[in-house]
């Protein structure tokens, strides 16, 4: 059994989905522990992980689903873990004249059908805040933006603009840098069929909002876990996750793209 080693992490949640006439869907959590990088939420990385040997729990979370129903918000991204790190998903879009959903970076305000209505809440050291509606007293003015890892979604600055994603955060754990975790844009109203755009696989990028009639929100982002680990190591992977795993600069980096089982050193 091996001991004392660490292992960098890179634990990012499902992003949060649509919902007709709401808000862009959070971004899923986003934790890391990556020298030099950041974590969600405008804070540095986290320490790694130190291994003393055993099993440890990854699951790797889906993104929440989209629905159609204007008066409900999108499904909330599913949580991430590796062993003790836990990142949390998204919060769904925020439905017509709602607020959005809390979450690992919150979700955008629905349409502002009427004013005052706020972005959900993002997680301290993972996300961001949605951004809130801008209070036309239309309901065709624009949604909000979800808020992403990297920074809050946007107000609708207008009637024919609307609320900006929140940003994500850039890792270049898998060796080149790759930007994910970000929120969902919000959307301007129309008149034909035209679904929320549904995050990316394995990013944890929220959904787009949706704003017409007789149509389904996007679907939030999978998640992604990564490990970093010395390369005289040997990971046991359970057979209920997807994975893959290569070797270079005296490291093994595993990606897990799917599912939930525990794994060992």
């Amino acid at each position: 059994m091996s001991r004392g080693f660490s292992v960098e992490y890179l634990v990012i949640a499902g992003g949060g989905g649509s919902t007709r006439s709401g808000g862009g869907g959070g971004a899923g959590g986003y934790r890391s522990s990556v020298t030099g990088e950041n974590s969600g939420g405008g804070v540095v990385a986290e320490s790694s992980l130190n291994v003393s040997g055993g099993s440890y729990t990854v699951t790797v979370g889906a993104g929440g689903a989209g629905v159609s129903t204007g008066g409900a918000p999108g499904t909330d991204g599913a949580n991430s873990v590796f062993a003790s790190v836990a990142s949390i998903g998204g919060g769904g879009g925020g439905g017509r004249e709602l607020n959005g959903n809390d979450g690992g970076s919150g979700s955008g305000a629905g349409d502002a059908g009427v004013a005052g209505k706020v972005g959900g809440s993002g997680t301290s050291g993972q996300g961001f805040d949605g951004g809130g509606g801008g209070g036309a007293g239309s309901p065709e003015y624009p949604s909000s933006g979800g808020g992403g890892a990297g920074g809050v979604g946007g107000n609708p600055p207008n009637s024919s603009t609307v609320g900006a994603s929140g940003i994500g955060v850039s890792s270049s754990i898998t060796g080149s840098a790759v930007t994910r975790a970000v929120g969902g844009p919000g959307v301007l109203y129309v008149s034909g069929p035209a679904t929320g755009a549904s995050g990316t696989i394995n990013t944890g990028n929220g959904a787009q909002g949706c704003k017409n009639a007789g149509t389904i929100g996007g679907a939030g982002g999978s998640g992604l876990v990564v490990l970093k680990y010395p390369d005289t190591q040997t990971l046991t992977i359970g057979a209920g996750l997807t994975s893959t795993t290569s070797t270079a600069g005296g490291f093994k980096t595993t990606i897990f793209t799917a599912g939930t089982d525990t794994v060992s050193f």
